[in-house]
This record gives C-alpha cells, structure tokens and sequence, in this order.
C-alpha cells in the first residue's frame, strides 16, 4: 500500500526546515518499509504552523504541524499515515479554521496541488478559463474582466479591464502582456506563494490576457530575491508548453503565445510599471513621464498590459466561472477577493484570502489571533511601506479600496503589518523616509532632494529641536512631495508621516489637542 504526503517546498516553509522534515520522512519510511508518495505541494498560507505536513486519507487530508525533524520518528510510531493521534495533530486541514473561513478564488489550488504538474492542476479546474476564452472573441473577454470588477491587486487599484480594452484598441503590429511580479513591499508575500504554489494559474491568466488583446509575447518580471519561484516558473513554463498550452499554436486554436521570466536586481522602484518597463528594456530602473501611458506606449513603444500576479491569476476564475460569479463577492466597487497577508508582531500570521468588506477589527483577531507579544495592537500599516498607519479606533473599517481611501489609508498589495503598543511612530515616521531615500530612483527632486530633506526634519522633531517649527515644515515638505513628485514612490511616502502625527502626536512630543 503506498501512502500519499505532502510537504511544502514554499520559500516560508522551506527556511522553517521542511527540506529536512521532508528527508526525514523519507528516510523513516524506508526504515519502516512503508512505500509513499511525496509531493512538494505550496504553503496554505498558516505561516505558524509551518512546515505543515499533510497525509491523503478517505476523509480528506489531514495536517500535523509544525513538525521538526525530531518529531519525525514519533509521527510513524503514532501511525500519522493513518491519520493516527500525536500532539502535532491538526485534524482534517479542510476543516481548519483558518482556511474553513477564507473564500479561495485565485488561491484555490496553493497548498493542494503539485505545483508543476500540468494534469494535477486540470483535475483541480485549470485551463478551464482559457478553454473557454478561446471559444469568445477578444472584446468578449474583455468585457467579461471589465463586469468582473477586478482591479489591479498590485496597489492602484485601477480596472483591469480598461486597461485592457485601452490595449485592445491600440493598433500596433506587436503588443505584450508584463507581469509585475517585483513585489517589493514590506510584509506582502501573496505573489511569490501563487507562484510558488500555483504557477499555472498565473500563466493561464497571461495567455488569457494576450488573447484579449492581441498579445503574442509575456514577460514576468520578478525580483531578483525569490530564487524559488524562478526555478519554479521556469519548470511550469516548460511543462504548460510541452503540453500544447503556450507556443505558436496554443491548444490547435491558431492563437500564439510565449511567455519569459526576466529577473529584476533588487530595485524598489522596479515595482513601478514604467521603471519596470525602462528595466526590461535592458535600461537603468527609472520612472518616465506620463502620458503616453504604457497601454498606449509600453514596452519596446508598443502597447502593454502591465498587470500585477495576483491580478492576472485572478482572470483564471473569471472565464471559468463568470463574471458575476466573481463580481458577487466583496462590496461596493471593491469586487471580488483580496489574499490579505498578515505579518509584523501578529500571533497567527499568514495568508488570508476573504472577500472585500471584512474589518480589519474580524482580520486581526479571528484570523491573526491578536499580537505575538500579547500586547493591544496600536496600529497597522495596510499597504506596504508607502500605505498610511491605521489606528486601533479604526480598526472596524471595511477592508474596501473607496471606505479606506475616504479615511486617507490605504489598501494596495493586501500586505497587513501589525505594531503593539511598545511601537514609536515618530520613529516610524523617519524611517519612511529613509526608505525612500534608500529606494528613491533620483529622476525627481521632490522625491530625491525631499525624502533626505525629510529625514533631517525628523531627527530634529525626535531631538525636541524647535519642534512646533520643524512639524509645520514637515507638513509643508510632505504637501511638496505629494503634489511634486513624478511617481508614487515620492508622492505617497509622506501618508504614512502624516498618519503618524495625525493619529498619535505624543509620539512627536504634542498634545493629543494638536493632531493633524
């Protein structure tokens, strides 16, 4: 009788040890004489418990987790393959509830399927999309994202579907679908798990994309720090085109496309679409001047989709399921899901994939189970390192792009990373701004000049020095860098500045009476 296992290979997982777990498991069923079937399955995003390992049974999978290789020998001696009784014991992983709870869309298959294999990710609904935009006109896939309501996951939030009908109407002898796989924010790790997990469906989204539009050529731009998922997509590029998925004749249909990873080298500002495009072209990581729009004039001059992972790999669900299977989940003009990911001082941290209109208040408590230090969370910065800092009386928001921007935060990426009350924010404040001195491309002055302008200003506040003054010459730096700056990098580094002094002025030395 042979056993069915799976143990992560996701990046997480893998540096909590779960090569050596995986080793040791097969090490022991050899002893034992146990034939298994290993597969090297993504992460279901429940980062604590990693390296979480699961046993096929009858019943479903069950988890045991975190196991460490010591804990390996007394797994086989409880009889773990027969889903047997140890500490470790999980239960059913189904049945968690910290998955039980999520609405997966564009994360159904992480953590399931082996993520190479072509014919596992069919059985598990794959391709389905794409089968089903090749029998549609382009304008008719297009019109399908445009009624899904998805925006771009990658921060703006702009809908895809106009930027893709932008690109549709462009005449032009070539175009290109880029995928802005650069995710460079603090606390955001959803892309590097989808493909790490589930390459294909990126991929099937990009070929979706390229026939929308007319599109032949893909490229993935990714960062240079996720060495796995390179590895990885290169094998799923190779295995989704050997098997009739991508090439000059995808599925005998007549329609074409390729797709390349291309590596950035670890450049912040290379997660912004135009310094990705001047990367790309082989030029140095600097913003251009819009107009033209990249839809318009993208890479090479040519028009492009530029769409982020999460994004693409949401098109998928769509042409399977319809647009208005997506578009009846989440709330307002926020349709569909969002893979929310926890981290910072949080007890369960982690991917959470949940319809728009939860609060933070339900995302921090019932699924990150409070702080890992025990202690009240104070504030969360939402939105990666440009993304304001939300106070604790305002964690019964919606998690929706318009209920946040009303308040002056941010969504973005979905990156959630949480601060108890032991935190500064005024030192929170400088350090935005020397992560833009740090990531800053140099082109602009407010964003150049502004950000090391910023950081004096800061030490001087922190210092005691004059403080009234430098605050109001804070606030008139942060109103130039807003207003002045080329790209969002310069524009949005004074929210989270602002948010600091407006939601906790004692940490500057002011009165609560003083705020912002």
């Amino acid at each position: 009788m042979s056993y069915k296992i799976y143990v992560p290979c996701d990046t997480t997982a893998v540096s909590m040890g779960a090569d050596k777990v995986a080793a040791a498991i097969s090490q022991q069923a050899q002893q034992h004489g146990l034939e298994i079937v290993m597969v090297r399955n993504g992460s279901r995003g429940l980062f604590w418990l990693e390296p979480m390992v699961e046993v096929e049974t009858a019943q479903g999978r069950v988890a045991y987790g975190p196991v460490r290789v010591s804990d390996v020998a007394s797994l086989f001696e409880a009889q773990f393959l027969q889903a047997g009784d140890h500490p470790l014991k999980l239960g059913l992983t189904e049945e968690m509830p910290f998955l039980k709870q999520q609405e997966r869309l564009t994360f159904a298959r992480v953590g399931v399927i082996d993520p190479v294999s072509v014919s596992d990710y069919e059985v598990h609904g794959g391709w389905l999309g794409l089968r089903n935009a090749l029998t549609l006109r382009s304008a008719d896939i297009v019109s399908s994202v445009t009624a899904s309501g998805l925006r771009g996951r990658g921060g703006a939030a702009f809908p895809a579907g106009i930027k893709w009908q932008t690109v549709l109407k462009a005449q032009a002898e070539q175009k290109y679908i880029v995928c802005n796989a650069d995710e460079g924010d603090s606390g955001t790790f959803s892309d590097r798990m989808l493909m790490e997990g589930d390459p294909f469906c990126l991929i099937e989204g990009m070929i979706i994309a390229g026939i929308a539009v007319g599109a032949t050529q893909g490229y993935i731009y990714l960062r240079s720090e996720y060495p796995r998922a390179f590895n990885t997509l290169k094998i799923a590029l190779a295995n989704a085109k050997a098997a009739g998925f991508l090439g000059a004749n995808i599925l005998n249909s007549g329609k074409a496309f390729e797709v390349e990873v291309r590596l950035g080298a670890g450049a912040y500002i290379c997660g912004e679409e135009t310094s990705l495009l001047e990367s790309l072209e082989g030029k140095r990581g600097q913003v251009r001047a819009k107009p033209p729009l990249p839809a318009i004039q993208g890479l090479f001059g040519k028009p492009t989709v530029v769409n982020n992972v999460v994004t693409l790999a949401s098109v998928p669900v769509i042409l399977a399921k319809g647009a208005e299977f997506y578009a009846n989940y989440g709330m307002g003009r926020s349709r569909g899901t969002l893979a929310f990911q926890l981290a910072g001082n949080i007890k369960h941290g982690g991917l959470v994939e949940k319809a728009f209109g939860l609060s933070l208040q339900d995302l921090l408590n019932d699924f990150g189970g409070g702080s890992q230090s025990g202690k009240p969370i104070r504030t969360v910065q939402v939105g990666g390192p440009l993304g304001a800092y939300v106070p604790a009386e305002q964690f019964h928001l919606p998690l929706d792009y318009e209920a946040f921007a009303k308040e002056e935060f941010m969504i973005g990426h979905g990156g959630v990373v949480a601060f108890d009350d032991s935190v500064n924010m005024a030192q929170m404040a400088q350090f935005a701004m020397e992560f833009c001195v740090e990531e800053s491309c140099g082109k602009c002055t407010p964003c150049r000049i502004g950000s090391v302008r910023g950081v004096e200003v800061m030490e001087r506040i922190r210092n005691g020095e004059n403080r009234e003054a430098n605050i109001e010459l804070l606030k008139d730096l942060c109103d130039t860098m807003i207003n002045g700056s080329l790209c969002a990098m310069g524009g949005m580094t004074p929210f989270p500045v602002l948010s600091a002094l407006k939601y906790f002025p004692a940490d500057f030395g002011l009165n609560a009476a003083s705020k912002v």
